[in-house]
């Protein structure tokens, strides 16, 4: 039986796919065998002996240690993409009221006092509503930093809405380009993008390399009157350097699903309580992913969606599987053969791939490997973890 230790309150829908035969899950289990949350912070938490993996029902993973993890063999999941119609949605929803001050028309009618009957409600609406007088976003240009499975759907609702779009994105996968409407202009930079947009969109992720990727220097490319919508991550933004660009009027407008208290009272700023992903669809779809990827690295060894190992994945083709965690580093693989070759198992197909400083391997063998022939591979140089399925 497999152990799976739940944070959080994860979708039942995800919880459900795994089999009861073989698995127990809960949020009290000890030496389990994987993790399975959403937003629970794992940075003081001990690490079981026994841990194998850990699931994150959501695309950021900045909650879990993940070098840490990945010293200790252990596979990070993330769900990419499972959320990506909701926050999609949500930067359609942060567009609209970014430039028709939909919000304070809004919060207009509900202040209004002193009105006895619906044609004098009209006539008092009738005399203020030029105070909330907007633009179409039809034919502005959206700026999209970040082209994966949520920047790409988010460009094209924005082509669907009317907008033209850039899109920039150094890392842009062939998937990725294939999800892309043809009609997206591709920028060779960000400062390109910033100068030519009207609305500028984060979807990057939170990593060293774009910590305040938008910040004092940046924000100088903005073209002005262009509005920041972040939706991404707080820590991909300073805010003081928004917060001084909104003061100067070098930016019109901050949309941000990140609120700090250094905004509040701005009426430049639009703040959304980190709503992004909070739909019942886009929570139930993550706990499916997490929940399929969990099974099928317990069970098969297969990595798909990790963020510290490389997406390594080989068919059953009978007989016993070992899987390996290295170093990437030569001729790890081959002692790990040579092992093999030399107690005579037959090795019926492998798959090697490696990611950054990190190997992984699945190696199928027609014979069960004794438990000297896998202490002997857990010895070589190199390797990190060793299991047999």
């Amino acid at each position: 039986m497999y152990k799976i230790r739940t944070y959080n309150q994860i979708s039942d829908r995800g919880l459900r796919r795994f089999p009861m035969d073989k698995y127990v899950i809960g949020p009290d289990l000890v030496d389990p065998d994987a993790f399975i949350l959403r937003s629970h912070k794992l940075h003081e938490e001990s690490i079981p002996e026994t841990i194998l993996a850990v699931a994150r029902a959501g695309a950021g993973v900045n909650n879990i240690p993940v070098p840490e993890y990945t010293r200790r063999g252990i596979v990070v999941f993330n769900t990419p993409g499972a959320n990506a119609n909701a926050v999609k949605e949500m930067v359609a929803a942060a567009l609209l009221l970014g430039s028709r001050r939909i919000f304070e028309g809004m919060k207009r009618v509900q202040e209004l006092t002193g009105v006895s009957d619906s044609a004098q409600m009209a006539q008092q609406l009738e005399k203020e509503k030029s105070q909330f007088g907007g633009s179409e976003i039809a034919g502005k240009v959206l700026g999209v930093v970040g082209l994966g499975a949520i920047g790409s759907m988010v460009a094209n609702m924005a082509m669907e809405m009317g907008m033209r779009v850039a899109g920039y994105d150094p890392a842009l996968s062939v998937e990725a380009a294939w999800r892309l409407s043809s009609q997206v202009e591709k920028m060779e930079s960000l400062d390109a993008l910033l100068r030519v947009s009207d609305f500028v969109t984060l979807h990057v992720p939170a990593i060293e390399q774009t910590r305040h990727m938008i910040g004092t220097t940046a924000i100088t490319r903005f073209k002005p009157g262009a509005k920041l919508l972040n939706f991404a991550r707080e820590e991909i933004v300073d805010v003081k350097a928004v917060v001084s660009a909104l003061d100067q009027g070098r930016l019109a407008g901050y949309i941000t699903d990140f609120p700090l208290p250094v905004l509040l009272g701005r009426e430049d700023c639009l703040l959304f309580p980190h709503l992004g992903a909070s739909t019942a669809e886009a929570e139930e779809n993550c706990a499916v992913m997490a929940a399929d990827q969990l099974m099928d690295f317990l069970e098969n060894g297969n990595i798909s969606n990790s963020v510290n190992y490389p997406r390594t994945r080989m068919s059953r083709n009978g007989g016993f599987r070992i899987t390996f965690a290295n170093e990437n580093v030569p001729r790890v693989l081959g002692k790990v053969l040579s092992v093999l070759a030399d107690h005579d198992v037959n090795v019926i197909d492998m798959v090697n791939k490696s990611l950054h400083d990190m190997a992984y391997n699945i190696i199928d063998v027609e014979t069960r490997p004794t438990t000297e022939i896998i202490e002997k591979i857990a010895k070589a140089e190199g390797v990190m973890h060793v299991r047999v399925i």
